[in-house]
């Protein structure tokens, strides 16, 4: 036994185990939020029973069940539920009722005097775009309030099917026109508002200042011709989406008509088999990636927060990479290895372990407040008093998770010239070239591998903060991407929605928490999936590189 310990195996053996252990609990949660977020988009079957309240009324109850939990009865007895004495447990079922602007959304029900379960063939559910999902039952379809079609006749759903995709595309016409034609034409207007202030702040007047006032209001004249005309196009298609309605009954029998517009799909889920079940799963994961959040971020998509993510760790990447590598050079090549070099090093290691938040609220006071006042004070003086970039926004997000990420790329890079042998700067020295051939031409390059190390450390950190990000630039909802047709295409002043932020406002601001409580799992799960690409990409690049100058070298 003393040989065996002597050996160090036994402690091979218990990093291995420990090693396995973390690989076990990574994979797990990594699958315990796979399931319980992505879970959220199949189709669930819609049952239909009774139940008895705290009143000893009897209602009907229609919706999805969520889950459920097993409960002391003394708790039922409580809060107004008649339970036997002899009863210690009950069960309890969450469930999703919808029809949030009839009453509650969610709610509970005890096992004790529900009737039985069932799963009505006609039973539907209505994904709306405001006031969450709707649960009932059909009746008839109109237009321009005539009844055009009845529940029971051949074409019913086929009919419904088509207007609703109808409405779906019609909607997707206006958010294109309104976002990109009429977004252009206001951009030009405020080009030559800002032109006018421009010209009032600089003094112009007699014959240039009236040459170009006329010119600024020709130019707006045929703007607001182009928009009159956009408008009336989009007033026409508005039209045209209020056209349809939707008559349908609730469970207690409540009549309802919805409009068209306001419907995104219906669906009969007791009806579905296995493929189409997946079909609707895909359809719905597709949103839930590519479009804009609804329902105070609870309904509707990420990708406004997908791409706000990116675009921000893009941008810091490209700031924090040259500040590192030729801070980490400089110390490393050029600068006087003595006492106060090491202070240097040890402020850098010390800033690395400051908290994200310190890094945010310097960013907020510095940056914002006072680069970004004397920025608009500088060069946008006619959009004062509303601030250009003397407020918060994607560029001093991405400046200060550069400044949040730099010591690690400094140490990183530092480490990679500092494995180049000693041979290979003598061997060029040697053969002719200078200090700075040499270093820009055979270390730099050998050293290029450290370097990507450094930035993938930093993508990785930058990626999921939130603190800091939550003072310099990021919203609980900025739809409007930050890249856009109008120049300069790449906005970095305006604001920003980032995934990780959008989990905490999802998970602890939502005002519908049970609705909100499968996207926080479904956008971490997004997320953590987004750095693990990211870092994947750029370990790519860093292996062709090692492997470019490996052989280069041999």
């Amino acid at each position: 036994m003393k040989a065996w310990f002597k050996s160090g195996a036994p402690w091979v053996w218990l990093n291995g185990g420990a090693v396995a252990l973390c690989m076990i609990m990574v994979v797990g949660l990594l699958g315990l939020i796979a399931v319980r977020g992505f879970g959220h988009f199949w189709p669930a079957d819609i049952l239909k029973t009774t139940s008895v309240n705290e009143s000893g009324e009897t209602e009907a109850v229609l919706g999805e069940m969520v889950r459920k939990e097993v409960i002391s009865a003394e708790v039922a007895r409580t809060n107004g539920y008649a339970v036997d004495e002899d009863v210690l447990l009950v069960t309890r079922y969450l469930i999703k009722e919808g029809n949030r602007d009839l009453g509650a959304d969610f709610s509970w029900y005890l096992d004790v005097g529900m009737g039985p379960w069932s799963y009505p063939d006609n039973a539907m559910m209505i994904e709306r775009r405001e006031w969450g999902n709707f649960y009932g039952f059909p009746v008839a379809l109109n237009e321009q309030g005539e009844q055009v079609a009845r529940v029971g006749d051949d074409r019913f759903w086929e009919e419904l099917h088509q207007r609703v995709d109808r409405s779906v595309e019609l909607h997707a016409k206006i958010n294109h026109m309104e976002e990109s034609e009429i977004g252009a034409v206001n951009h030009e207007l405020e080009r030559l508002r800002l032109e006018e202030r421009r010209l009032e702040l600089e003094g112009v007047s007699g014959q240039e200042l009236a040459e170009a006032q006329a010119r600024i209001a020709e130019e707006r004249e045929v703007l607001n011709a182009q928009y009159a005309e956009i408008k009336q196009e989009r007033d026409a298609l508005y039209r045209q989406l209020e056209r349809d309605s939707f008559e349908v009954v609730t469970v207690d029998g409540t009549e309802r008509t919805i409009g068209l517009d306001n419907i995104v799909r219906v669906t009969r889920p007791n009806q579905l088999g296995l493929f189409g079940k997946l079909g609707h799963y895909m359809e719905r994961f597709w949103e839930f990636l590519t479009e804009e959040p609804r329902e105070a971020n609870t309904e509707g998509g990420i990708f406004p927060a997908i791409f706000g993510t990116v675009t921000m760790v893009l941008v810091m990447s490209i700031m924090v990479t040259p500040l590192g590598v030729l801070a980490a050079i400089y110390l490393r090549e050029y600068a006087h290895q003595g006492t106060f070099l090491k202070l240097i090093r040890i402020s850098v290691y010390n800033l690395a372990g400051v908290p994200s938040i310190v890094y945010g609220v310097f960013g907020l006071g510095f940056f914002v407040y006072f680069l970004g006042g004397n920025i608009d004070e500088l060069f946008f003086p006619a959009s004062l008093p509303a601030p250009t970039f003397g407020t918060p926004g994607l560029f001093w997000a991405s400046l200060t998770l550069a400044l949040l990420t730099l010591p690690v790329v400094i140490v990183s890079t530092e480490e990679g010239l500092a494995r180049i042998p000693s041979t290979i700067r003598q061997g060029s020295l040697a053969l002719g070239a200078t200090k700075s051939e040499t270093l820009w031409k055979v270390v730099v390059p050998l050293a290029t591998p450290g370097m990507m190390t450094g930035l993938i450390l930093a993508i990785a950190r930058a990626a999921g903060e939130v603190a800091p990000l939550m003072l310099v630039g990021v919203v609980k909802l900025a739809p409007s991407l930050p890249i856009d047709g109008n120049y300069p295409y790449l906005h970095l002043d305006q604001k920003i929605m980032h995934l990780g932020f959008h989990i905490y406002d999802v998970g602890f601001q939502s005002p519908n928490v049970e609705a909100a409580r499968p996207l926080v799992y479904a956008t971490a799960l997004t997320l953590v999936l987004l750095i693990i690409v990211l870092n994947l990409t750029a370990i790519k690049i860093r292996n062709s590189l090692r492997e470019k100058y490996r052989s280069a070298s041999d």
